[in-house]
């Protein structure tokens, strides 16, 4: 019953979001973008509800959230962890940051603390390869990265 009242109150808030907006495909991302600073992820009601307003079937909404790593499906933690995994970050060591955020965290890739607190992502490319290996938190980007900085970060968000 409260699962279907959660879709039910989705389904609404993404309709007020669509009324903002012409029912034109030329609008897909800037609609998808909204969404997903409403809610931190594209729920699959608000997948619903776009696809039907602005007659584009799922498969491609899908195909535009996959895409653009900025989009997602799933929920983040309240202090989302991107470690870069581009060549210039790789060749410079960050699967060892990679590898320690998961020891840490007890998590994958994708996935979320059980409290809720943190996830862990890991990208190709942030745009900082002069920084090289380059971890963000949010959009915080600590460059020049070894795991002692990793370690310190996360011991400051967990006292948060």
């Amino acid at each position: 019953m409260e699962e279907k009242c959660v879709e039910q109150k989705v389904r609404k808030e993404t309709e007020e979001i669509l009324a903002q907006y012409r029912p034109e495909k030329d609008l897909l991302i800037t609609i998808l973008n909204d969404v997903q600073e409403k809610y931190g992820y594209i729920p699959k009601q608000a997948q619903m509800a776009i696809s039907e307003y602005l007659a584009i079937p799922m498969a491609e909404i899908y195909g535009v959230i996959t895409f653009y790593s900025r989009f997602t499906l799933a929920p983040k933690g309240k202090y989302n962890i991107s470690i870069c995994l581009g060549t210039a970050c790789y060749v410079k060591g960050s699967q060892k940051l990679l590898d320690r955020a998961k020891e840490r965290l007890k998590i994958e890739p994708g996935q979320v603390t059980k409290d809720g607190k943190f996830s862990i992502d890991d990208v190709r490319c942030v745009g900082a390869c002069g920084l090289a290996p380059v971890f963000m938190v949010n959009d915080e980007v600590y460059g020049n990265a070894t795991v002692k900085q990793l370690d310190e970060v996360i011991d400051k968000y967990m006292k948060l």
